[in-house]
């Protein structure tokens, strides 16, 4: 008995393979272009001290 070396189901595993690693592929890119578009967080408001501490400070301006 001649050992055979099936090369066509090789190929086929390979083109499986390839096929596969692409859909992830875009699939990761997707995930992470998402990401990327979700909105900032909004600022956290100015504490009351430090607005108080602007507006006498731009009294003083004046």
């Amino acid at each position: 008995d001649v050992p055979v070396f099936a090369y066509g189901h090789f190929l086929t595993i390979l083109l499986n393979f390839i096929i596969l690693a692409f859909i992830v592929f875009m699939l990761v890119k997707q995930l992470n272009r998402l990401k990327k578009e979700a909105p900032p967080a909004a600022p956290a408001a100015t504490p009351e001290d430090v607005v108080l501490l602007r507006e006498i400070r731009d009294s003083l301006k004046k």
